[in-house]
């Protein structure tokens, strides 16, 4: 007789279902393989990391596990993509670079640090928690509340609150582990502002896509600080 597995959490598939899969680039939702290959981290991570901190939750095989994710994962986006999200745009001394955090999946790309709002917390409290998390760096003595740039991705919203005049040599540390992989400056001037940008390509050796999280925000960033910039007109 077939013994009935135990149920994964909704809150742990939750979790992983936003570590995995809904950060997939929008231009590579529609790949099968990708989106497979994501579902396959997943499910390493919760039988490497997630089972070994709760020894309680129930084995199960990468079949099993796929059915759990995609029987959560309308639902999950329909409620959590429409939760905002609030972070910072972290500026050195120059005005010429920002702080970008990279995922802790080799595969990651680059973004600026920010993350989902708790209930009934403030905007600017949620990007000061956020950054602290995923830098170590407390903003909350530097933040304005009236500047930010603002958009939307995805239907989400995304608020970055300007940070300007950081040094360069300051130490940056996440306070989560296994969530941000690096930190590390980059000149503005040579992140993309749309995703056919090849800038980074010619001068950082990385593919555009590497930053889709950020170029939503790039080019506002660009002409804020340093006027127009013709590359950034798709």
């Amino acid at each position: 007789m077939e013994t009935k597995r135990g149920e994964i959490p909704n809150g742990v598939l939750d979790d992983l279902c936003s570590r995995f899969i809904l950060h997939i680039p929008s231009e590579e939702r529609d790949n099968a393989i990708r989106v497979c290959f994501q579902i396959e981290l997943a499910h390493w991570f919760y039988l490497d990391f997630c089972m070994q901190n709760a020894p309680g939750l129930p084995q199960c095989g990468i079949r099993d596990f796929a059915k759990d994710v995609q029987k959560v994962l309308e639902q999950w986006k329909e409620y959590k993509m429409g939760v905002p999200t609030y972070g910072a745009i972290i500026l050195d001394e120059s005005l010429d670079n920002a702080l970008l955090v990279q995922g802790y999946l080799a595969k990651s790309g680059w973004g600026f640090p920010k993350g989902k709002v708790n209930e009934d917390e403030a905007p600017h409290v949620c990007a000061v928690r956020e950054v602290m998390e995923e830098t170590g760096f407390d903003i909350k003595d530097r933040i304005c509340k009236d500047t930010y740039i603002e958009q939307k991705i995805t239907d989400q919203l995304a608020r970055l609150y300007i940070i300007p005049g950081v040094p360069k040599e300051t130490k940056f540390n996440p306070k989560t582990r296994k969530e941000i992989r690096n930190i590390e400056w980059f000149p503005i001037e040579k992140l993309p502002c749309h995703r056919n940008d090849m800038t980074p390509k010619s001068k950082l050796g990385l593919a555009p896509n590497k930053f889709f999280m950020a170029i939503p925000f790039v080019s506002s960033v660009y002409v804020k600080f340093h006027g127009n910039r013709n590359q950034c007109v798709q």
